[in-house]
């Protein structure tokens, strides 16, 4: 598969298998099936001036309780991540890993060496002294949470360029390194925040960071890079003051009946621990390609994540969707036992 192949692309599945594509029961996508209510009539939206984006800011800082100019906004995470790569214009980087691909690709591209640390079995391996480590925290694809309390202290300590990812910190109750943020002037932190408002087709990630850094990286990005739709979305989904409350306690009860039927499959050796809405499953004597061909006749992606680092063929994701989605799969799944 190709080294940056990402889990989602239901249209290229449903023209393979040969279905239309609302048949497809998507459980490759890590994007959350539970919706905020919208209050906007987008039919009404005005888009004849340029966007502004003093209301995003301020929603958005207020979100996670930090000021207006610790905030920049990208087109989606994976642009931030692009843009700090290029903005740092550092040699090297350490990087937990298995990872989001991007993390990888961006430092490929930008000429950064990559030292990687192994998180399953070599969390507690030291990183060198100023380096640029990446954390993703939950964890892909994994969803694991880390109580990272002891690292950051090191890695300031050791005056590392630290980027946190947490992106699907909004799925969990867990507490966020926001915290250190005023203390440390070397830290980022990343919210993709198109992953917990289920809107992967609106583009709108955060980069969260002290006030100078912010300033600086402002200077090399565009004036414009969100579109009115994306910021009205983004705004109206965080006046939903119940959507957070919902959305846990949805996605809790679609994992509570998906795991006992992968832990009852035969098809399936080990499943990770996961704090996030997907669960990683190595699997017993097949490979994730060989599964997703089964899984064929009942119209359900999965995530091959064979070209994760230090993962093979017999790992594969499974995203926390809807009722019916699961019960589908596991229809599959009883076909085994």
């Amino acid at each position: 598969m190709n080294s940056f192949t990402h889990g989602g692309d239901s249209e290229e599945f449903a023209q393979k298998i040969g279905c239309d594509i609302d048949e497809v029961i998507d459980l490759s996508s890590n994007i959350n099936f539970v919706r905020p209510s919208i209050d906007i009539d987008f039919n009404r939206l005005s888009i004849s001036a340029y966007p502004s984006y003093t209301k995003l800011y301020s929603a958005i800082a207020k979100r996670y309780g930090v000021d207006q100019e610790s905030v920049e906004l990208f087109n989606g995470g994976s642009s931030a991540i692009f843009s700090l790569f290029r903005f740092l214009n550092l040699e090297s980087c350490t990087l937990y890993s298995p990872a989001y691909l991007e993390y990888k690709k961006s430092a490929l591209l930008t000429g950064c060496s990559i030292d990687y640390i192994d998180r399953f079995s070599n969390l507690d391996k030291p990183v060198e002294a100023n380096s640029f480590v990446i954390f993703v925290n939950p964890a892909t694809p994994d969803g694991k949470y880390y109580n990272i309390d002891s690292l950051i202290k090191e890695w300031i300590a050791k005056e590392c360029t630290v980027l946190i990812d947490e992106s699907f910190l909004d799925f969990t109750p867990f507490e966020s390194a926001i915290r250190y943020l005023e203390a440390y002037d070397k830290l980022y932190i990343l919210k993709s925040m198109t992953k917990f408002y289920g809107s992967a087709g609106i583009r709108i990630g955060t980069l969260l960071s002290q006030s100078q850094n912010i300033s600086a990286i402002k200077l090399r990005e565009p004036l414009w890079k969100i579109s009115q739709f994306d910021s009205a979305y983004i705004m109206a989904s965080l006046r939903d003051k119940t959507f957070a409350t919902r959305s846990q306690e949805e996605n809790s009860k679609s994992k509570e009946k998906l795991l006992p039927l992968l832990q009852k499959s035969p098809l399936i050796k080990r499943i990770y621990p996961s704090d996030a809405n997907f669960i990683l499953v190595q699997l017993n004597s097949i490979t994730a390609q060989e599964f997703q061909n089964l899984l064929i006749p009942f119209k359900i992606m999965i995530r091959d994540c064979s070209n994760f680092d230090g993962l093979d063929s017999s790992f594969a994701r499974i995203a926390i969707k809807d009722m019916a989605s699961i019960e589908t799969l596991g229809d599959f799944l009883c076909r085994f036992q």
